[in-house]
């Protein structure tokens, strides 16, 4: 059958994570040393640990990171001292802050160029196990869908995910491709759930999955050739 959807991963596919991560920890730290320090104050591993036993009690909200974040700054602030709904109101300004500064990226520049030539002849979507949202980062013209796994509860690989975005294209998976940078959430999620996969592999390391990728590209500029031969 021929190919008529492509889902994307976000996080290192369409732009590099890492140093916005280290940007959006950065900005909720500064944000905390200026409104709370001794919340600010706190070493990694106190909150770390702050984690661990939020999600001991709340399980739902491992695959809910907005929401699991939020509520291990709730609980600083009210080992801190802070009142309810004090604590409440402080936390939601301080995810604020983080969430402001994690959709403060850099697209690769081969993405939208890519993203701009697929639309016309494919439906679009993205499945991300991230929190980033589309809309903030101006790309959302681009997709017909956006599923991340904070809003449903499910993360890739579990095959639901990628079976939601299925019955969001109207599309078997025999017609349907995922590209993404993780060899396990990405690649082994994706045909596991009986569609094809791209592996985005821009620093050409070497394949370590067990099955290997439909394909592989180096720069997001390959794709539309590759996927027009596929057609």
């Amino acid at each position: 059958m021929s190919i008529k959807l492509i889902t994307f991963d976000l996080d290192d596919t369409l732009w590099d994570n890492v140093p916005v991560i280290i940007n959006a920890e950065a900005s909720m730290r500064e944000w905390l040393a200026i409104n709370a320090s001794k919340v600010g104050d706190l070493p990694l591993e106190h909150f770390a640990s702050l984690r661990q036993q939020v999600l001991q009690h709340h399980p739902e909200l491992k695959n809910r990171i907005s929401l699991l974040r939020h509520q291990v700054l709730r609980h600083a602030f009210e080992e801190a001292g802070y009142p309810q709904p004090e604590a409440t109101e402080m936390a939601d300004v301080c995810f604020e802050a983080f969430i402001h500064a994690r959709h403060q990226l850099t697209i690769f520049p081969e993405a939208e160029p890519m993203l701009l030539t697929l639309r016309q002849h494919f439906l679009l979507g993205v499945i991300t196990n991230g929190n980033a949202d589309v809309q903030r980062v101006g790309l959302a013209n681009y997709f017909h869908f956006a599923l991340r796994a904070e809003d449903i509860g499910i993360a890739k690989p579990d095959t639901r995910l990628f079976q939601e975005a299925l019955q969001r294209g109207g599309v078997d998976a025999s017609a349907a491709v995922h590209v993404g940078d993780h060899p396990g959430d990405d690649i082994a999620g994706a045909q596991q759930a009986g569609l094809r996969a791209v592996w985005f592999n821009p620093m050409g390391k070497e394949w370590e999955g067990d099955k290997l990728p439909d394909a592989q590209i180096l720069s997001l500029a390959e794709l539309p050739a590759l996927l027009n031969n596929w057609k």
